[in-house]
């Protein structure tokens, strides 16, 4: 598993600064391309939102690139997230592998 110390950034991060701003894209604009409300084009800019499979395909098809972009920012996210709850990470460690050996 390959999760690192430092969190990942938010799909809304990466949306804003890699896709919108170099096409010069507002909220309004980009939510208008992909037919969802300005709302949640503005929770998943701002963190406040997943990106969802509905959104992935959508973003996917306006960029033209795979939605599996989008979903693997968006699951890395969560899991870096998850990895370091201090309720999760005290649950994870009541759970012991199965072993190989029978």
């Amino acid at each position: 598993m390959n999760i690192t110390k430092r969190k990942p950034f938010t799909p809304g991060e990466i949306l804003s600064e890699e896709f919108m701003q170099p096409y010069g894209l507002t909220q309004d604009e980009l939510a208008k391309r992909i037919l969802v409300t300005r709302r949640r084009v503005n929770e998943i800019i701002n963190g406040r939102r997943a990106v969802t499979p509905d959104t992935a395909l959508r973003l996917a098809k306006l960029f033209n690139m795979s939605p599996d972009y989008w979903l693997n920012l968006q699951s890395k996210l969560d899991l870096w997230i998850e990895l370091h709850d201090k309720k999760v990470l005290h649950e994870l460690s009541g759970i012991k592998a199965i072993s190989n050996a029978a």
